[in-house]
């Protein structure tokens, strides 16, 4: 027990470089992940729409005032799967 093992010595690195390294510095690189995301989508946006010379399908719009939500069924204990089904139209 008088001396740490490489884990213990590997947490304690962790620690000591995001505290001096900066904890700004990953939320800044998670940023810059989540930009190139988005530029990387909207490239292949545009790409498609000028192969096919129209902008790509809009998602449909679901209108949730007008219907109903799905009533869950229930199974009898020890049959199916634990989580509720909803029924299929």
């Amino acid at each position: 027990m008088g001396s740490l093992s490489i884990w213990h010595w590997l947490i304690v690195l962790a620690v000591v470089l995001i505290l001096f390294g900066g904890g700004g510095k990953i939320s800044k690189l998670m940023g810059d992940f989540g930009k190139g995301l988005r530029s990387f989508k909207k490239g292949l946006a545009e790409e498609g729409e000028a192969k096919d010379g129209q902008a790509p399908p809009a998602s449909p719009q679901i209108n949730t005032a007008t219907q109903s939500p799905p009533q869950a069924t229930t199974h009898p204990a020890g049959e199916g799967s634990h989580t509720p089904q909803t029924p299929r139209a």
